[in-house]
Parts: C-alpha cells; structure tokens; sequence
C-alpha cells in the first residue's frame, strides 16, 4: 500500500486527505478540513498564507501521530493566479493580494497603452481578466509597491506552500498557466510582457511540469512530524488541474465543468488553441497533466450563493433547505449574468443581483427562494452559452458534460445544466481535485504509468450520476 497526502486549497475552505492505492482503486480519508478566506486589511484584500502553512504543516503532524503511518509523499493545489513575494533572504515580503483586490479595477486598459490586448493574448492564449497575475503585477508597479521593488523572487501561491515545505523555488507548469505571463507555445515566461512594465524576468522561477518531486521537506518539519524526509510533488498546482486529471471519462468526446466558487468550463486538448475565434470568444488555455491543455472559459460560480449564504447567516439555511426554496419557485423569471462587475466583491450580495435585475428590467428577486432560483438558472444559462461557443471551437464533437467538484453534489443544479446544454451530465467525483492531486503523486512516484492510468483509478474508485436532458 502507498499512502500520499493531498491539500486541496480554495478560496472559502479547504481539505488535507490522505490516500491509499491499492488494487486499482484509491481510497481517501480525510484529515481535516479549515476554512479559508479573503482578510481586509485597509482597503486592500489579502490571504494569510501563513496561517494555511501552519494548518498544513500541523495536519501532516497530526496524521502521523494518529495513524502511525508515514506518508509516500504530498502535494499542494490551490485556486490560481495569486502569488507571493520573497526578498532575498527568502524571507516572505508581505501577505499575498487576493485577486478579488480592488487595486487591479481598470488596470488592463491602462496595459493595454503599453502591449495591444490582440498582442496579450497571442502571447499567452489566456482569457483577459482583470485578476489575472500580469495584471495584479503591473498594479503593483504603478502604485510604486515598496514590496515589488524589494522583491527578488515571485512564487505563485502553491509553489510558494512548496518553498516553505522544502526550500526550493519553481513554478509549476499548470499554475504558471494561469498567470497570463507565461508563452504555452515555447512553455517559457513572454519576456516581452515584463519588459513593457520594467519588471526583470529575474524575478521569476524554473518551470517544472506536474508530476515533478521538488524536494524534500525540511528536516525540521521532519522532526516536528515524526518522520524521516518525504518528497514533496509538484502536482496539477492548479486546482482545476488537478481536478481535470480525476474526470472519469474516456476517450475525447466530452467536455468538463468543475463547479465550486468558480466554474471552470472547457474541453482538454493536446495543444493550445489561440486564434481569432477563440479570442474573441476569450477562452483560456491553462495548462493540464502530461503536458495537456485546459481550454476553457472561468465563469463566477457558486460564489454569488456563498456570499449571500453570508449575508443571511450559514446558520440559518443548510444548503438542501435553500435547494427546496428555489425548486418552489417559478422558473426562468430572473436571470443574472454571474460574471458582471457588480458581483465581483459587492458589500452585500442580495443587494447586487436584486440592483442588476431592478437595473435590467425585470422585477427583483425577493425571497431566499426567489434569489436561490435566479442563481441556479443563470449559471445553467450561463453553461449552456459557454457550452455552444466550446463546440464552435472544439476540434472533436461533445458529447456529454462531466460535473466535478463540490457542484456535482448540487442534483438540482446538474438536473437545470443538462436541460440548458442538452446533453447528458455526468456529476462526480465531489472530491476530484484531491483524488487528481494523490493520483498525480502516485505518478511521480511510479506507481501509476499515465493520465489514462489515472482516470481509470477514478472510474474504479467512484460512483457517478448521470442526469439526461428534460
């Protein structure tokens, strides 16, 4: 038996889990589950990424010392394109912005004075978002950040999680991929973006490809343990790619939806697709496992749900109570673009899609039934126009969609995409970003051959559900 440890980092909570391979199947248990948030500070945003390095670094103690057990290895994954700065003593310049910061409102107009968007994206092939790492950087240059110019080296955040573990610096290929810095052509940092901006290439790491050891953790997170050095595994950095590498499908003929805070929509290919199409629909090309890429539209998911859950009280409502308000609505009376501005970090979320709908003609949602309802059918919505471009664009016909990620569990909500799209939707694995992080650790560690060999793990290992269109 190879037992590995996966943290899986979101941006409202997250999961260590431990998982054991043995007969084909991976069997996972949780360790401990935290959770995790945007921290004002001023009027700024950041995450405390200290404070996740400590519960990770104590929940590895912890299941040690429960389980007498030494892990094979762990893995890190987390959301994408925020990152940390390191001075050059390697000590930690500040708490990381979270990309939800208001610092970056208005900032890729101003990039584009310097480099032409058409130019952007033909270096990067990634969808232009205000959030993206290229632009969180250059905010930071013009507001003259003390941080940046004490900075000797940039890690994004999992990477950053890896340096603590281990002490050495590199940029996973997958979470470089989101950056909106990094060329998927010639896998090598688009030096041209940082010179328009004056900030050195220098700053940047050594990109490695998932399923690459980095090192081992230190001796003293070792000792602290119990254990004798274990090797820490670049694994799909990026949570979606993780979660991609644990889509139990087969063959080409299917597209994926990773459904959390984000929904993340796309397609895997074996190459990048940047041309005019797909720009000006203003698909993504991140990178995947073995060298595969995620083509795929990020679109506000359940985030515009999680925030009003806040407002009225998580206490109040469990998630099956707000799921039996919506369905005793009527349907299709509201609707919500999810990826408007007004949504991106409003003081008070019942007040911006009631504001948005009052602003667009329709009557405003008032009950948590009404708001519940014009949230589910609009990301449904949502999917289905995202799913008609990816067919527009997709080198092979799409057949069925798979539903993974805390979403799949939402029966409702997979029952109201698969009439949107059409088409067949397969929900499950709930946990695939762990199960994709353990499996890509067995990977590097010979214990599985392949991503075919993985998602053949997963088939064997979970129960999916298929919801037909009605």
């Amino acid at each position: 038996m190879n037992t590995y440890i996966a943290y899986d980092l979101g941006a409202s909570s997250g999961i260590a889990v431990a998982g054991t391979l043995l007969d084909g199947k991976i069997k996972m248990e949780e360790i401990t589950r935290f959770n995790n948030g945007i921290i004002p500070v001023g009027i700024h945003y950041h995450w405390n990424i200290l404070g996740l390095y400590d519960v990770l670094r104590n929940s590895l103690k912890t299941f040690v010392q429960k389980t007498q057990r030494k892990p094979a290895s762990i893995g890190i994954d987390t959301w994408g394109v925020d990152f940390g700065l390191l001075a050059a003593d390697g000590s930690l310049l500040g708490e990381p912005y979270a990309y939800r910061d208001p610092h970056t409102n208005g900032i890729m107009e101003e990039y584009f004075k310097l480099l032409p968007r058409k130019k952007v994206y033909e270096l990067t092939g990634i969808q232009l978002m205000q959030i993206n790492s290229l632009f969180q950087l250059y905010a930071m240059k013009r507001n003259n950040s003390s941080l940046l110019e004490s900075a000797k080296d940039l890690l994004f955040l999992p990477d950053l999680l890896n340096y603590f573990f281990t002490g050495v610096k590199k940029a996973e290929f997958t979470i470089a991929s989101t950056s909106q810095m990094l060329n998927p052509r010639t896998m090598t940092w688009a030096n041209e973006l940082f010179e328009v901006i004056g900030t050195p290439l220098s700053i940047m790491q050594d990109i490695i490809m998932p399923g690459t050891i980095v090192g081992n953790i230190t001796d003293a997170i070792a000792k602290d343990a119990g254990i004798e050095n274990i090797p820490v595994v670049a694994v799909g950095s990026h949570d979606t790619a993780s979660a991609i590498a644990a889509v139990p499908a087969q063959g080409k003929n299917w597209a994926y939806l990773s459904s959390g805070t984000w929904s993340l929509m796309g397609i895997e290919t074996s190459e990048p697709l940047i041309n005019s199409v797909v720009e000006e629909m203003n698909f993504t090309n991140e990178g995947g496992i073995e060298g595969t890429f995620r083509v795929l539209k990020n679109i506000t998911g359940l985030w515009l749900l999680e925030q009003c859950m806040k407002v009225w009280g998580h206490e109040k409502y469990s998630y099956e109570k707000l799921v039996s308000l919506a369905k005793a609505e009527k349907s299709c009376k509201w609707f919500v673009d999810p990826d408007a501005p007004d949504f991106m970090n409003p003081e008070n979320m019942l007040d911006a899609i009631r504001n948005y709908c009052k602003n667009t003609g329709q009557e405003a949602p008032v009950t948590e039934g009404q708001i519940v309802r014009c949230i589910f059918e609009s990301l449904a919505l949502k999917y289905k126009k995202t799913m008609d471009a990816l067919k527009k664009i997709s080198p092979h016909k799409i057949e069925k969609l798979h539903v993974i990620g805390g979403g799949s569990k939402n029966e409702y909500l997979c029952q109201l995409t698969a009439n949107a799209i059409g088409m067949p939707v397969v929900a499950g694995p709930a946990e695939g970003t762990a199960m994709g992080n353990l499996l890509v650790q067995a990977m590097a560690l010979g214990h599985l051959k392949s991503l075919a060999e993985i998602r053949e793990v997963v088939r064997n290992s979970v129960e999916t559900k298929t919801f037909l269109p009605q």
